[in-house]
Order: structure tokens, then C-alpha cells, then sequence
């Protein structure tokens, strides 16, 4: 990379902070003051960026306000969570109704039921659910439910490069020697830095963050990356052979890079033939298509889904779901069923608001409409020229290829990078990775902040639908014509 290219991006991004300091004095204020009982100010890793986050003080539609009075367009969706927006009339109703019908029942009551087959007819592959209160917690069941089935209580688990499962479940792009055994990954650098005895790799901390589950860390999009990994095993495996293969079909902390249906389908066989359990955490992108999830349009069913963020209407709310035979394994009737506990698993408020949503409010047709919005973006922001008079950005055949700002994801969510790599070449997080200097997001984010836009730091946006009203589609033409300035003005930086 470019040394006196990177020191200009750094120059700018310095000029932006501290306008973005000038302009933010009550959320610095607010920042240091929560320092004093929380640990750097937070309480949540991913919503703090520097020089300090902003501090919101209300928000209503498909607008924020901060402390310091500046207004925003929403377009993170509290990481796929806001699907609904910030006061949707028909859930505030049922919110209120709820509660002056009290909290807290410590047993049993309709919604539960109610949301339970309102998930069911959204999956296909979901005959039976069970609830928890966070994403993190159901892949955390749904694993315990897979050593159970097969009977591999010590067995593996497949997880990618570049996935992320919940607090317990971080897989960033390099890690993969930390399960490795010290065969190494060709190409890590923080293992070539332990070969030469001059420290751990960098992510070795995983081993104390993630759940002590034996895992294989695989390439995403690659098939013989899965088979290398698993050509050890077979069917006849006892305890510690594969017990699942677990994966997002597109990475949500990894980028927005989406798995092809011929690689979920080569995951389906290879788990089949081994007797493991294939997994999709759906979490992030059960919002996708008609609301039914990557899964209803690529024609590969797992055998368990996970799900959490915005089904329970703004509530906290995760759950797991599959086949019978595996789900039966926590049926209480039974001697022998597995325990899960958990106080607020059924929780009144998730539990009635989540079911008016998909009733009443995220319909099918909706669904389709905010879906078919998010790809409409991307599309315009993935044609804008960085060159004038065309030219395509260099990425014609016999061409240099030259950085440029690209949109990944899936439907509603867009990912943002600076790459060179072409988004339909794009198979793995290490494709957009390679090249892009994250300076150039962290400038991105503060300009678009300026702008009057909030995503997140690393170019993560999730669209609400609040945003297909009159008002939020005005809205998102502003943000790709801010986008288009952007670009424009840091052409010389981006390219």
C-alpha cells in the first residue's frame, strides 16, 4: 500500500475528527462521565468508535437525535435489530396493551404460541422453536443441541473465517491457527510471528472470549477448504467426531460477503454424509427475501436456524429452531429431556410484540419491499464512476484494477469497502480485506455522520421500513447523492 497515500488518508481523517470533536462537545461530555462506571465508556464493544461515540438522546421514525441536538437518518437499524423502526404505531399499541396487562407472568401464556407458529410458517425448515433472549444464546443451544443429537459430545464444530455468532462466537479473518494445533495458516502473518518465537498470534485471547467448543476454522466459499478439514472424519465417528457445521449464509461482521447456493449445498451433503448437524445462523439475515431468510431462496435446508435481532419487535430475543426429532430432544415430557432454562425466554413483551410484527407489520409483501429497496441502493452505489468521463474505475478487462468504494451484503443490509477486488469476485473476507485501508471507512464514517447519515464505523447499514415511506426514500436519495460527493471529493485518496 501506498505509504504517502495512506499519510494523506490519515491527514483528512484528522481534519474530519476534529471537526467531528468541535460539533460533538456534549457526547465527549457524556463519554468521560460514563468512563467513570463503565470500562472505556461501554457496554457494548461495537458501538464505540474514536474519537469517542456519539450519545443519543431520542429517536422516533426512522431519526436519531444526540445530545448535542443533531439530527440523523438512521440507516444502521441497531445492526439489523431496528427493522421496525424507532415508534411503529402498531407495536407501541401492543407494547402499552401488554403492560397494563402486566409483566412477568412466570408461566406459560398465548404469545409464545403464537409467535412460535408465525416463525414456523416463515421456515420451512423450523418444525419446532424454542426460545432464548439473545442471537448469542440460541447458537449456544442450537451447538449443545447438535452434540446431543449425534452423540459427539466432544465432537467438532466447522465454523468459517470471517464469522461471527454472538459474543462467544468471533471468527475474524486470521484466527484460524488458533485451532490449528500449530499447523499454521500459509500466508498468516501473526503465525509466522509464533514460529519465530516472538509471541502468540494476535487472536490466541479467543481461546478465553469463545465457547470451549473444538472447533475447524474453514474458507468461506471454498469447498476444499471444508473437505481438506474434514477428510480425517467419517460417519462411524464416535464422540469426538463432527458434530455440526455452523455458518451465516451471509457474514455479517465479515463484510456482507454471501455464500453461494453452491456452497451451502456442498455444506448440506458433506454434513449429511458425515452425520453432523448443518447449521445456519440466520440471525442477521431472516429478514432476507419475503422474511423467511437466505434459506427460502437458495432451496438448502439446515437442519437447525437461529434467529434473534428484530423478530422480537425491538425486544431482546433470540431462538432456535429445526427438525422434530432434534427439537424433541427438549420436549419436558419426556425423562431425558435436555434442560433449558432461561427466566425471560418467553417474556410477555417479546413475545406479543414480536407476533403483532410478523402478523401485522413485516408482512411477506413488506418484507419483499424492503428487500428489493436495499438491492436498489447497493445498485446505484456500486455504478458510481470515480473516474470522469467514465471509465469504470479501471475494472475493465487488460485494466489495472484501481480501489473503489463497493457495496456488499444481501437485500436490506449493505456493507461498505474500499477495494479493487470486484464485488462478484468477492468469495471471502480476505478479498475485500487485502487492500482496503480502514482509514478510509473510519473518514467515510465521520463524513457521512457530518452529512447527517448514522452506520456504523466499519460501513455496516441495515435499512428499516420506515425508510419506504415518501419521507425515508427521499431520504435514502439524499444519502447516495452524499455518498457520490464523498467519493468525488476523495477520488485521488480512494483510488
Amino acid at each position: 500500500m501506498d505509504s504517502s497515500n495512506t499519510s494523506c488518508i490519515q491527514a483528512a481523517y484528522n481534519e474530519a475528527e476534529a471537526r467531528y470533536i468541535s460539533t460533538n462537545l456534549a457526547s465527549r461530555t457524556a463519554h468521560e462521565a460514563a468512563t467513570t462506571s463503565l470500562p472505556g465508556g461501554n457496554t457494548r464493544s461495537v458501538l464505540h468508535w474514536t474519537p469517542y461515540p456519539l450519545c443519543i438522546s431520542s429517536a422516533a421514525g426512522h431519526k436519531l437525535r444526540d445530545v448535542d441536538g443533531h439530527d440523523y437518518v438512521d440507516l444502521l437499524g441497531e445492526y439489523s435489530a431496528g427493522l421496525y423502526g424507532h415508534s411503529n404505531a402498531v407495536l407501541q399499541d401492543v407494547m402499552m396493551e401488554t403492560v397494563r396487562r402486566g409483566l412477568s407472568y412466570g408461566g406459560p401464556h398465548a404469545g409464545e404460541e403464537k409467535l412460535a407458529k408465525l416463525i414456523r410458517e416463515r421456515f420451512n425448515s423450523i418444525e419446532h422453536v424454542r426460545f432464548t433472549n439473545s442471537g448469542t444464546e440460541a447458537n449456544l443451544m442450537a451447538l449443545a443441541a447438535t452434540k446431543a443429537f449425534t452423540g459427539r459430545h466432544r465432537g467438532k464444530v466447522v465454523v468459517f473465517e470471517g464469522g461471527y455468532h454472538g459474543g462467544v462466537f468471533v471468527f475474524p479473518v486470521g484466527c484460524r491457527d488458533v485451532w490449528g494445533e500449530g499447523k499454521g495458516v500459509e500466508g498468516d502473518g501473526g503465525n509466522v510471528e509464533k514460529k519465530k518465537g516472538r509471541g502468540k498470534n494476535k487472536y490466541e485471547v479467543l481461546r478465553a472470549l469463545n465457547a470451549p467448543h473444538d472447533f475447524l476454522v474453514a474458507t468461506y466459499n471454498d469447498p476444499a477448504s471444508v473437505d481438506a478439514l474434514l477428510a480425517p472424519f467419517s460417519p462411524s465417528d464416535g464422540d469426538d467426531g463432527v458434530a455440526a457445521i455452523l455458518l451465516e449464509p451471509m457474514l455479517g461482521s465479515g463484510g456482507g460477503v454471501c455464500a453461494t447456493p453452491a456452497f451451502l449445498a456442498h455444506l448440506r451433503r458433506r454434513a449429511t454424509e458425515l452425520g453432523a448437524l448443518l447449521v445456519f445462523d440466520e440471525v442477521m439475515t431472516s429478514r432476507m427475501y419475503a422474511g423467511g431468510g437466505i434459506q427460502s431462496e437458495v432451496g438448502v435446508h439446515p437442519d437447525l436456524t437461529t434467529l434473534g435481532k428484530y423478530i422480537g419487535g425491538g425486544m431482546s430475543f433470540g431462538a432456535f429452531g429445526g427438525r422434530r426429532d432434534i427439537m424433541a430432544l427438549f420436549d419436558p415430557r419426556e425423562p431425558t429431556a435436555l434442560p433449558h432454562a432461561g427466566t425471560f425466554n418467553n417474556n410477555v413483551l417479546t413475545m406479543n410484540v414480536g407476533a403483532a410484527g410478523l402478523e401485522r407489520v413485516f408482512t411477506t409483501e413488506k418484507a419483499r419491499e424492503l428487500h428489493a429497496l436495499g438491492d436498489e441502493v447497493r445498485g446505484r452505489i456500486n455504478s458510481l464512476d470515480l473516474d470522469e468521463g467514465g471509465g469504470g474505475g479501471g475494472d475493465g478487462k487488460g485494466q489495472q484494477r484501481k480501489r473503489r468504494l463497493r457495496v456488499l451484503g444481501c437485500g436490506s443490509i449493505l456493507v461498505f469497502h474500499f477495494t479493487a477486488t470486484p464485488v462478484e469476485e468477492v468469495a471471502s473476507p480476505a478479498d475485500w480485506k487485502s487492500d482496503e485501508d480502514p482509514r478510509l471507512l473510519d473518514l467515510f464514517h465521520l463524513e457521512m455522520l457530518h452529512e447527517g447519515f448514522y452506520l456504523a464505523r466499519r460501513g455496516y447499514m441495515a435499512l428499516s421500513i420506515e425508510l419506504l415511506g415518501d419521507e425515508g426514500r427521499k431520504d435514502v436519495d439524499r444519502f447516495v447523492d452524499a455518498v457520490g460527493r464523498f467519493v468525488q471529493r476523495y477520488r485521488d485518496l480512494i483510488q
